[in-house]
């Protein structure tokens, strides 16, 4: 959900004053990456999971509030929508058989918040785009959640455009969408998995820019949005749509090449100071409070700061891989934030690609010569903008294969490296070969959430359905088959001639 704020306005004082003390913050940082201890002895992982509320003609539900009292779990949290809510993993060790653990509570706190969800006239759908949400849904004066921050976030970000949020996005076969916004309801589309993983200071650059290298293949295996207000545009829609939708930079700043808030970055780093120095450097604030903190007297004391202003402006930088300064239990700590995977479709899948990325995030941060210094950071970059356009069908670059499809790639590359990291991470034999044995009957079969709900609409569409139609029996069919919690490489398609539902 993000750090909470007290207001949406500040005097240019409170602008200068936030501003010094970031700074502030960030000469603290520098201090502490060279004479304080972190956190970082075991490798300790985290998740969070973006997920829909649908009516009963599946169309999005503005309900997050009744929704959250009836599942009355402080592991379920707004988002920025009313028809969104958030569920966060608690933290733990991946060693022996704890993803297996790990996939039977995310299992059981979905089914519980599924069941109290619907005492309340909502059902839960976890998918990267709803492929019935239109931009009437934006355009509603109730879309978004009761919360301090997102009207905050939202006042200053369309404060800094200065005009309304332009999304246009076409498709590889043609189809294109463009609508101007007059808020970052757009933004609320997009509905995520984030995996968190703690690491020491000094192997920060490494993780990180593993984690870069790894996000093409990544989002093209796991692609789940390949819908947005009725077009079929790309096979992860959701990465250009939150890009477009999340971009305070009017056309004259972009055409002068100024930095836009969701990013990719420009560069391989050597320490995460470096993200967290470009952040002062290049990005104004949004939220300019204030905290009392001194963290100099803090830190001098011999206690960890929390640097709330230095996390605070960081929370409004969305890198696909974003640095994460945090403490608990007096101890500060490092993690990365992996934000390119769209929820669903199944539990178990999101399990797999959790296991695949950390697997092999862990073989490429650890190699004697990693892959970031035999490939350039555009190439990096190039292989994530296909991945996220043209999913499995996508062409890559990647070292010792050229021009690679993303499915030949982890069959022949990716899959055994993540294999060889989770056995170095202690991950017991029979749950690597459970969870990367998914992954790889995706690319055997070509099918991910993706590739399904296309063939899915076109099959609706060539016995007679109009595209709105189409969409809504597909999503009925999704959603029995999410519920199932069987990994989507093996969903069957429902029969055209009738309902699914």
């Amino acid at each position: 959900m993000g750090q909470e704020v007290a207001g949406n306005e500040w005097s240019n004082e409170q602008r200068r004053r936030y501003r010094e003390k970031v700074l502030q913050n960030l000469d603290v940082f520098e201090r502490m990456l060279v004479t304080s201890s972190f956190d970082s002895d075991v490798p300790m992982t985290g998740m969070e999971i973006e997920l829909y509320l649908v009516d009963e003609s599946l169309q999005p539900s503005y309900n997050n509030t009744a929704v959250l009292e009836a599942i009355d779990d402080s592991a379920f949290q707004t988002e920025l929508a009313q028809f969104n809510i958030e569920c966060n993993v608690d933290p733990r060790v991946l060693n022996d058989d704890a993803m297996q653990v790990l996939e039977e509570d995310v299992r059981s706190a979905m089914n519980r918040a599924r069941e109290r969800s619907r005492s309340a006239g909502s059902d839960i759908v976890s998918v990267g785009i709803l492929p019935t949400v239109t931009t009437d849904h934006f355009e509603s004066s109730e879309w978004m959640s009761a919360n301090r921050r997102y009207l905050a976030l939202n006042d200053a970000m369309m404060r800094a455009r200065g005009e309304d949020m332009l999304i246009d996005i076409q498709g590889p076969t043609g189809e294109r969408l463009a609508l101007y916004s007059g808020s970052i309801a757009p933004e609320s589309a997009c509905t995520s998995v984030q995996l968190h993983l703690q690491v020491a200071p000094g192997d920060f650059a490494a993780y990180w820019n593993a984690a870069q290298a790894l996000v093409g293949p990544q989002v093209a295996i796991a692609a789940n949005s390949p819908f947005f207000c009725g077009k079929a545009l790309w096979h992860e829609t959701r990465i250009p749509l939150f890009t477009q939708a999340a971009d305070t930079r009017p056309i004259e700043l972009a055409n002068q090449g100024v930095r836009p808030r969701v990013t990719f970055g420009d560069r391989w780093i050597t320490s995460i100071f470096d993200l967290f120095e470009d952040n002062v450097r290049y990005y104004p604030s949004l939220l300019p409070e204030v905290s009392d903190e001194d963290p100099v007297a803090v830190l001098e004391g011999g206690q960890p700061p929390e640097l709330k202003e230095l996390k605070l402006h960081n929370g409004t930088i969305y890198r696909w891989n974003r640095p994460i300064y945090d403490t608990h239990g007096g101890r500060p700590h490092l993690r990365v934030e992996n934000r390119v995977l769209p929820a669903g479709p199944t539990v178990a899948d999101t399990m797999a690609n959790s296991a695949f990325y950390y697997g092999a995030l862990h073989t490429f941060a650890t190699e004697d010569r990693p892959v970031w210094t035999q490939m350039s950071f555009s190439a990096a970059e190039t292989n994530f903008r296909h991945g996220a356009r043209d999913g499995m069908f996508g062409r890559m670059y990647w070292p010792g294969f050229n021009a690679i499809s993303p499915d030949e790639l982890m069959l022949r590359h990716l899959l055994p490296a993540a294999a060889d990291g989770l056995a170095a991470l202690g991950v017991g034999g029979q749950v690597v070969d459970h969870y990367l044995g998914i992954i790889e009957g995706r690319c055997l079969t070509r099918q991910n959430g993706a590739t399904w709900q296309l063939d899915a609409v076109r099959r609706f569409e060539d016995a007679g359905d109009d595209r709105y139609t189409a969409l809504t029996r597909m999503l009925a069919a999704y959603i029995e088959r999410m519920h199932a919690n069987e990994p989507v490489h093996t969903w069957t398609f429902p029969d055209a001639g009738e309902s699914d539902r």
